[in-house]
Parts: structure tokens; sequence; C-alpha cells
């Protein structure tokens, strides 16, 4: 270290090794010199008295002494005056005339030339006083270690090689040095430091065991403080103990350290205090703490005091007493008060509710820049429900909270850019607020733009991005994000993932998400990601009807069906009996199919009644349909009408077919292509099918092929299997409008076949057999014949039974006599008649008998 110094930079030039630039033009005279001879013994008995004079608080007296004594330009007078100006004892504080005075003590050498290094050196690195100045700091410092002076002299020389400064070059060895130079001996400062230096983030190597080491040796220093009374010394112990402390989170210790400068008369650690031990979990003892503190009129312990009243931290919130204290808080110039009271009042907390009073408080902390008031303040004026919409005086309180560094102000602004509200929509900008928010950890920005990742329609889709700042939103206790990202495992666009999907939107459901339960219940009642478990969805759905959730009416309806349709028709009866629309037409249709219970055409007309008078567009179109098989065609068109007018596609297509073929009414044509067409390009199937036979066959307009292919295709497409074996026979065939195409025919009405349609059966039998457009095959013909017989479909029945009758020679049996027989047949023979029935395919005469029989598809 001796040699170090020596080796430095000298007055007026730099030596090997220096750390910083010579020292600068007319600053020489501070720096070597000779001792001055002229201070006598007398002299130092002045400064002696003066001293005392100090500590007797005679500081005229003593200023009129060291005067004298400066007058006769006597060193250590301008160093102890000097003294007096820095600190403002006796004197009005005054840094620039401390600064002077020292430089006046460093002309000459004297005995306290190092100590008027160190105190000068001080102000130029702190900039107190005089403008800061690393280099003369640097210069000033070691001057005042090369005297061997007090500790602080080490430790603010490494504090400045420790990073550098400008115009100082950082040397961390050395700075480890001098530190432990000073550790050695005790220093508070340098046992903290060298602990921070070790601690990650550090400017030395991260040595846990060092911090540890340090830190305890640090707190040691500061419990002897701490002994004699010293209560910033207490406090210091209790921060070591925090979450972010040098001997990490010890709520205990940082309790006991508070209360004992509590106990010392520090109010300021008494409100802490009590905070502390609110969060840590020892309510009772805090908020005693902290009604102490507040009844000594410490404003910060008034305001936390009336919050946790408010909030019922202990017990049930005390809305009034609160108020109180809040509003004293504010008479007291507490700003965060005024936020508290305001946002209570706005938002109905704790009891309060006065949305003009709660907007008051918060326009006049706006007005002193308070960044949760601004934020607060955008967000009701965003809310349509809560004022009048403004969302430009929004979007403005929102740009101030945003530049005051409030990340919920930055979401709520970046939400606006992305929307387009108050702003002109901007995706870039929003997304790039939204992700500074989320960099902040707001956990709603995270799940915004998570959401923004997720969306197939944006430009900024990137569901792998999407997923993770939705599962840090997760994380960070955000319930809707939860709820999304389970959602998006299940139905997309993430990778199913079912498990981690039901986990999520549990977890989420049983905070209280009242959508994930909507969801959940989605799940169980569809079977996604779960075992289907109608009772499990019943409870999920129930819990989000009982939360308020808008679609759980919905979801619950639909559910309530299926349950009906397993037997359990109390949930629906009770649903119908509460006035759910769909429940009462779902019960309507339950007593008019008898599913669930008896068939009863009276109630099913009821429910199907009051569901009509509801507004359901499908009971409408049930009611339509029930009259028109009772032959009262004209109630059937005033409901079909009905449920038409209300958008329902299958009245339009029931309708529709009524007026194009006169079934019931009088035929209209056009009226019923009108709503054929309209039902069809809505997405009903059947209307669509209904379209391609009346242009396949011309029944009513013109034959049109492309037209007839189209509709049928778009049914089929659908899921409608009758529509593809109605194109699959206009195509075998070629006796429509349709062009013959036999290949893909055959192939439409094989792949319906298999699907175990009995019309495409039956066609296919009969075409095997007759081996007219396909090669023959009696066999194959026979087992489809066969296959649609047992599924009742009558023409395949009666070509079995006019193939068996004629070849017994029954050629000119009718049909009723041929169907019982088959029945009979088919109910007492089994396996045995199948085989007859084949090997009787294979005679000619009754082959021919059964491929005369026209299939009914």
């Amino acid at each position: 270290m001796s040699a170090w110094l020596v080796g430095c930079a000298a007055p007026g030039g730099s030596a090997p090794g220096g750390h910083a630039p010579p020292v600068p033009a007319g600053y020489e005279a501070w720096f070597g010199g000779v001792i001055d001879a002229d201070i006598s013994g007398r002299d130092w008995d002045v400064i002696d008295y003066s001293q005392r004079l100090i500590e007797e608080e005679r500081y005229e007296e003593a200023m009129e002494q060291l005067d004298a004594l400066m007058a006769r330009n006597v060193m250590p007078a301008f160093y102890e005056a000097g003294k007096l100006y820095e600190r403002g004892i006796g004197v009005e504080e005054n840094p620039a005339k401390a600064a002077e005075l020292y430089g006046k003590a460093l002309e000459l050498q004297s005995a306290i030339h190092g100590h008027a290094s160190l105190h000068l050196g001080r102000l130029y690195q702190e900039g107190r006083g005089v403008a800061q100045n690393d280099v003369l700091a640097y210069h000033l410092l070691k001057q005042a270690v090369e005297a061997n002076i007090e500790q602080d002299a080490e430790v603010r020389l490494a504090e400045l090689l420790a990073s550098g400064g400008e115009n100082v070059e950082a040397d961390p060895e050395m700075a480890k040095q001098l530190y432990e130079r000073a550790a050695a001996q005790g220093d508070s400062k340098a046992l903290e430091a060298l602990a921070k230096a070790h601690s990650p983030g550090g400017w030395l190597e991260e040595d846990p065991a060092a911090v540890m080491d340090y830190g305890q040796r640090y707190a040691e220093t500061l419990e002897t403080q701490a002994s004699t009374g010293d209560t910033g010394a207490m406090l210091q112990l209790a921060s070591l103990y925090s979450a972010e402390g040098l001997l990490g989170d010890q709520p205990e210790q940082r309790v006991r350290w508070l209360r004992q400068a509590a106990e010392a008369g520090d109010v300021n650690a008494l409100a802490r205090a009590g905070r502390e031990m609110v969060e840590a979990g020892d309510t009772a003892g805090g908020m005693e703490l902290l009604e102490e503190a507040a009844a000594d009129g410490h404003v910060d312990a008034m305001t936390y005091y009336g919050e946790a009243l408010l909030e019922g931290s202990v017990g049930r919130p005390q809305p009034v007493l609160a108020e109180r204290w809040l509003q004293a808080a504010i008479e007291a110039g507490s700003v965060d008060a005024q936020v508290i009271l305001g946002r209570a009042l706005v938002e109905g907390e704790g009891g309060l509710n006065d949305l003009p009073r709660g907007m008051n408080l918060l326009e006049q902390a706006a007005q002193q820049d308070h960044p949760l008031a601004l934020a607060q303040l955008g967000s009701l004026y965003l809310d349509d429900e809560r004022v009048a919409g403004q969302p430009y005086i929004a979007v403005d309180y929102l740009e101030r909270g945003h530049a005051l560094g409030h990340p919920w102000a930055t979401q709520q602004l970046g939400e606006a850019y992305l929307k387009g509200r108050g702003v002109a929509q901007d995706p870039a900008r929003g997304e790039e607020l939204l992700r500074q928010a989320a960099e902040r950890g707001q956990s709603g920005a995270m799940r915004l733009l998570g959401e923004a990742y997720l969306d197939e329609e944006s430009h900024a889709f990137e569901p792998s991005r999407g997923e993770e700042l939705l599962r840090q939103a997760a994380q960070a206790g955000d319930t809707t994000a939860m709820t999304l990202l389970g959602e998006a495992y299940l139905e997309g666009p993430l990778p199913e993932d079912p498990s981690q999907g039901i986990q999520l939107l549990t977890q989420a459901a049983e905070q209280g998400d009242a959508y994930a339960m909507v969801v959940l219940g989605r799940a169980y009642r569809n079977g996604s990601g779960v075992e289907r478990d109608l009772n499990e969805a019943n409870r999920w759905l129930t819990r989000a009807q009982e939360a308020g959730h808008e679609s759980a009416d919905e979801a619950l309806t639909y559910l309530q069906r299926d349950l009906g349709a397993q037997g359990n028709i109390e949930a629906l009866v009770a649903a119908a009996e509460d006035g759910h629309p769909g429940a009462m037409a779902d019960l309507g249709r339950a007593f008019l199919n008898g599913e669930g219970v008896q068939q009863d055409q009276g109630r099913a007309e009821y429910w199907l009644g009051q569901a009509h008078q509801a507004g359901h567009a499908g009971a409408g179109a049930s009611l339509g349909r029930m009259y028109m098989d009772r032959g009262d065609t004209e109630r059937a068109i005033e409901y079909l009408e009905a449920a038409v007018a209300r958008g329902h596609a299958g009245a339009r297509s029931s309708l529709g077919e009524a007026y194009l073929t006169g079934d019931g009414v009088e035929r209209d044509v056009e009226r019923g292509m009108e709503l054929l067409t309209a039902a069809a390009e809505s997405g009903d199937p059947n209307a669509a099918f209904l379209l391609g036979e009346a242009y396949q066959n011309g029944d009513g307009v013109e034959q049109d092929a492309e037209q007839a292919e189209r509709w049928y295709r778009q049914a089929s497409d659908a899921g409608a299997i009758h529509a593809r074996v109605g194109l699959g026979l206009a195509l075998m065939r070629g006796d429509g409008a349709i062009a013959q195409d036999v290949e893909e025919g055959h192939a439409l009405l094989l792949e319906a076949a298999e699907q175990g349609h009995p019309g495409a059966q039956a066609s296919l039998g009969r075409e095997y057999l007759r081996g007219e457009n396909v090669e023959a095959d009696p066999e194959r013909g026979a087992n489809y014949l066969y296959e649609a017989a047992s599924q009742g479909h009558r023409s395949a029945r009666l070509s079995l039974a006019q193939a068996y009758l004629s070849a017994r020679g029954l050629e000119h049996a009718n049909q009723q006599q041929a169907l019982l027989w088959l029945d009979d047949v088919f109910e007492s023979e089994g396996q045995m008649a199948v085989e007859t029935l084949r090997q009787l395919l294979t005679d000619e005469e009754a082959l021919a008998a059964a491929a005369e029989v026209e299939v009914d598809e």
C-alpha cells in the first residue's frame, strides 16, 4: 500500500501506475510544502478553547477565537471553521464556504493537513458546495490516506476506485485492499461495501461465503452502535434482515430491531415496525404499533393504518375509522392517503362509495403528479360503465402516468394504442408499451401481450411467445392469464396439452375466475381433455352462473339438455321454470318426443309456446313442424315464419321445402327457393341438400348441373351423409342435370355405405345385382341389401322379399305380403336365414325381381 501511494501522481505530474491525470492547474498549493513552524503552543491552546466553547454551544465566542487565529493565517483555525460551516453548527450551513476554508487550511503543511484533505475531497466527490470533480477528489483522498488519518479516507478512496469516476481509472483490486484495511479496523462502511461487492451484480467475484462473513461482521459493528442507543444503527440492522438485505429475509430479526428503535423513541421506526409486522402476519401487534405512531402524528403511519383498517387486516373492514385516519393524513399533506381514500371511494372498497368525491381526491393527487392517481383516473375515464367514457382525457392521464414510470399506466396506454381508444390505433406502439409494462412485472400487461401473440388474425401472431408471457402472468397470480392459457391448450392455437389445460383452468376456477368455470364446465360436458362428466360440468357451470358470468346460462342450457337425455329431467325442468328460453324449448321438445319424460303433446305445446314467447327461434321452428305434422298448415306456417324472422336456419329449410313442394301450403317456388337459399347460405346442410335435389331434378326450377353439384357438395361437406348419397346417385345414374360419372358416384356411395347409411347400401346392392353401371357381383349386392334391410330400409327389404318369393314362383305377391314374410324370417331364422337369402340371389329370376324394386333412399 505504501509503495502504491508513493508511486502515484505527485503535484503537477503523473507517476507510473497513477489512476488520474495530474493535479489540475491552480490547485498545486494544496499538495506538498513544509510544516508551518509558526503554530505555537498558545495557538493550539486557543484551538482547544474554541472547541470547548462549541461543545458548550457558545458559538459566537468560538468563532471570535477562530477568526483571530485565521487573521494570523493559523491553518488549523481554517479547518475548524470549515467544519462548522459544513455541518451548520452555530452558523448557517454553507458547504461552499466550508470548501473555501478547507482549501485555505491546505495551503501550508500542518497537523490537520490530512484531515482537511479528507473533508475537502469528500465535498468534491459529492459535489457539495463545489462542482463535482473526481480528479481533485482522488488526489485529496489519496493525500489523506498518505497521512494515515481516520479510516474514512481509505473507504472514500476505495469507493472512488471501485467503479472509477470521471477521468479516474477504476482499480477494483486496489479498492478491495483499501476496504480490507478499513474493515480490519472494524469500519462498518468498509464491511458493508465488501459484502455488497461480493453479492450478485457486485464489482468483485460473486462469493456467498464472503457476503455472509462481511455481512455478519457488519451486523456486529452495528449491534455495538445500537447498544449505545443509536437508532440509526438499529434501522440499518433491520434493513440487513430484509428480503433485499445482505443477511436475507428474516422477519423476526427485522421486527426485533425495528421495535428496539421504536422503543428508543424513533417514531419512524415505530411506524415501520408496525407495517413490517402486519406484512409478516402479526397483524394485531402491527396494528397496535401503527396506531401508536399515527397518534404521535406520523403521517405515513396514519396512511398505512387507515389503509389496513379499510382492508380489514384485523377482522372486518372499519371504513369509518379508516376514513378518519386517511383524512387526517391528507390534512397533514399525504398525497398517498388521497390516492388510497380516492380509490376506495370510486371502487366501493370497504363499504365506502362516493364516486364524485373519490374522483376529486384523485384529481388533486394527479395535479401533484402522483403516478397511481394518474393511472387510476385513466382507468376510470376508459370505463364507460362508471363514468361517461372520455378516452381522450383518459389517454392524457395515462401518458403522464407512463412518463412517470407507473407500469399500470403503461399497460393501459399500450392497450389503448392496441385497440385505438382515445388515440389512433397503432398496434406496434401498443405492443411496445405492453412489453415495457410486462418487463416491469405488470402481470396484466403480460396477459394482454400474450393474448395478442395468440391471436391468429393478428400480424403479431407468435404462439410460443404468447405462451411464455401468459405463463409468466399466471405464475404472478393473474387468474385470467391462467384461464386463457388453459383454454389455448384445450382449444388452440397452442399445441394440445389437455392435462396442463385442465390443471390451469381448475386453478383459476378455484380462485374465483368465472370464465374459467365456464370453460371447465364446457370441457367436462364435451369430454375435452377430461373424461366426460355431466355432473362435474353442472357443478362448474352452476358456480359460473352464481358468479354472474354471462355465458354460463347458455352453457347450462346445453348441459341440461344432455342431462335430460340421460334421464335427469329435474335440472331441465328447474331451468325451464326459472325462465331460461333454451331450457323451456328443450323441455318442450322432450315432452314432444318422449325423451326422458312420458310423451305429452299438451305439455310439449305449452313449454314450446313459453319459449317461443320468450323469443326462442328454435321453439317456433319446433312448433311449426309439430303443427305441420298435425295438418294444421295455417298455424304451422305462422310459427315457421316467426322462426324465420328470428333467423332460424332450420325453420327456413322447413318452410322453404313446404313452399317448394306445396306440401300443406299453396306452392310458391320462388318463396321456397329464396328461403332454402338463405338457410343453405347460413350453413344449414338439409337446405343445401334440398337445393341440390331441386336443381338436379328440375323441381320447380330449371335443371342446373353446376348449382346442383354445388349444393350437394356443400351439404356433404357439412356432414350430411344423405347429401353424399344424393350426389353419388346423381353421378352414378346420370339421369338428371349432373352428367354421369360412375367412378366418382360409386366412390361416394361406397363411402356412405361404409358409414352405415341404409339408402347408400340399398342403392349399391341393387347396382351390384343389376350390373349395368358397375360389374355385377350378386354376393356383394346381397350383403348390402341385407345390411340396409336390417336397418329397416323399406325398398331393401322389398328387394330381398321379392327375390325369395320370385324364386318360389310367387312373382306377383304384393308388398305387404312380402314384408310380413321378411319380418318373420328376420325374427325367427337368424343367421341361417341370411345365408338362405344370399343363396337365393344366385337365381337369375330372383336377381331380376330384386333389381326391379325401386330403391327409396
